[in-house]
């Protein structure tokens, strides 16, 4: 785990239209709702103006802590003045500080351990913009890596 400065920055792709919430799981059935519907709408493919083939997945506008209700987006890095286009959504990141935990295995597993250590981390977090990178490193689900930015003060 290393803290680091990451600069602003737009992306645009699909967010879950409701808050969900980690309580009974509820977030792994929202979460996967809206991947599934990324992906079969090829979003990837037509975001318009991507600055890489990174997907990002953004948890958001937390109503406390992760035990709390919290907005959920899908997307890819764009250039900042690029049009939203209809149907899809945008969303600003600010520039913060982050801790980097590398989530590393078999998918969706790695993902949930890293998520795991995070919270018993006693990382100083801020619970404004958390997001996990998906890219190369990622498309092996058996042997996965992907890296999981968490705000922190």
């Amino acid at each position: 785990m290393k803290k680091t400065t990451i600069s602003g920055f737009k992306l645009i792709g699909l967010k879950l239209d409701r808050k969900t919430t980690n309580e009974g799981r509820q977030s792994g059935i929202d979460c996967g709702n809206l991947w599934q519907k990324f992906e079969t709408e090829h979003l990837v493919e037509i975001i318009p103006n991507k600055l890489g083939d990174e997907i990002y997945a953004v948890y958001f506008d937390y109503e406390g802590d992760d035990t709390r209700p919290f907005s959920y987006f899908i997307g890819c890095k764009v250039a900042i003045d690029t049009e939203t286009p209809v149907g899809m959504d945008s969303l600003l990141i600010p520039s913060a500080d982050y801790f980097t935990v590398t989530a590393k295995g078999k998918m969706t597993g790695c993902i949930t351990d890293a998520w795991k250590y995070i919270w018993s981390s006693g990382i100083n977090r801020t619970y404004k913009y958390d997001f996990e990178v998906y890219d190369e490193r990622s498309k092996d689900w058996n042997n996965a890596e992907m890296e999981i930015f968490v705000s922190t003060s």
